[in-house]
């Protein structure tokens, strides 16, 4: 059975191998320059103060072919998965169902138990295995863009911040979960529709949509968040002003140390939150001294940067899980298909 499942899949595997070599050499040919300008800016033997360092790195990387390569191997790593899902996954059942040769295969010595058994455990590692290579290359080759990023104080002009959307699931060992769970999906879709391409449609759009959810719906509750109250001339502002209806407008960006901020508003001195405006505020030229000085603060809530571990670790978890429990409703229902 497993000769068989390789003889079905070779095509597949030839392809995927080859995409891993092609991304291989593009990283081998391109990683040398990428550390030379990283070596060149200071950065390795800079241990405090790196701000001027790390800007001089991005200005040599910024707008080169170097920074385009970065934003394709993150795109690569969540393109991966769900070609996987539709080229994998949706077609390995719905195919044969769709052609008949399941009933060939039934009626051997081979059990429905152990044809599908092994179909989804030899693929599904297949899966996980290509993900997982394609997450420690293009990490090795990235760590001098993250390296910068950190001494940078979290301030760069290519905004790097890999614990926040989109870079976090591009990096770490996300990947591999979202690939398990691509492929589970996909089979699952194709056991239950049974045509082909009806199949990949439709796992191409539940994991698109759970891909786009997942990030502001989901992860930045897997952990419940800090909450912190400070003052304003300690938070980077990204925004604040008032609104036509006078209500007072805020929006926090991300701070120095790298932490996830997922939401900021205006509080009182006792902790109530503000919604109006100071009117003394609305026409003075310092307009935050002014809010200060009335005593406004801002909460903010946000994940710390020590938790990216945790969360990759724990998200990649829930995927994996996903991904058995669909796998288990395939072996569940093809055993009882008559």
């Amino acid at each position: 059975m497993m000769w068989l499942t390789w003889r079905q899949f070779r095509a597949q595997a030839i392809v995927a191998g080859a995409a891993l070599v092609a991304v291989a050499i593009v990283l081998m040919a391109t990683g040398p320059h990428l550390a030379s300008l990283f070596d060149s800016s200071g950065l390795p033997t800079c241990r405090a103060g790196c701000e001027s360092d790390a800007s001089s790195f991005f200005s040599q990387v910024q707008g080169s072919a170097t920074e385009l390569i970065f934003y394709a191997g993150i795109f690569l790593l969540y393109a991966v998965p769900a070609l996987i899902g539709l080229f994998w996954g949706a077609p390995l059942v719905a195919r044969e169902f769709e052609a008949g040769t399941f009933r060939l295969a039934w009626n051997q010595s081979i059990s429905r138990a152990r044809w599908i058994a092994v179909k989804l455990g030899l693929l599904g590692l297949g899966a996980v295995a290509v993900a997982g290579l394609l997450s420690l290359m293009t990490a090795w080759w990235a760590s001098p863009f993250y390296q910068a990023a950190q001494d940078a104080g979290g301030q760069n002009p290519l905004s790097i911040t890999r614990f926040a959307a989109p870079l976090f699931g591009a990096s770490g060992v996300a990947p591999v979960g979202y690939a398990a769970f691509a492929f589970s999906l996909g089979v699952a879709v194709g056991v239950l529709v049974r045509r082909t391409l009806p199949a990949m449609a439709i796992t191409l759009a539940l994991f698109a949509v759970i891909q786009i959810l997942w990030p502001t719906l989901v992860r930045p509750h897997l952990i419940p968040p800090v909450q912190a109250t400070q003052a304003l001339s300690t938070v980077n502002l990204d925004g604040m002003g008032i609104q036509n209806n006078g209500h007072l407008f805020l929006q926090v960006g991300g701070d120095s140390s790298g932490d996830w901020i997922l939401s900021g508003r205006p509080v009182n001195a006792a902790g109530l939150p503000v919604t109006m405006a100071p009117q003394a505020c609305a026409q003075a030229n310092n307009f935050v001294p002014c809010l200060a000085s009335r005593g406004i603060r801002v909460q903010v809530s946000y994940q710390p940067a020590s938790r990216y571990w945790p969360f990759q670790w724990l998200e990649t978890g829930i995927f994996l899980i996903a991904a058995i429990g669909l796998g288990g409703l395939c072996y569940w229902r093809i055993r009882r298909l008559n």
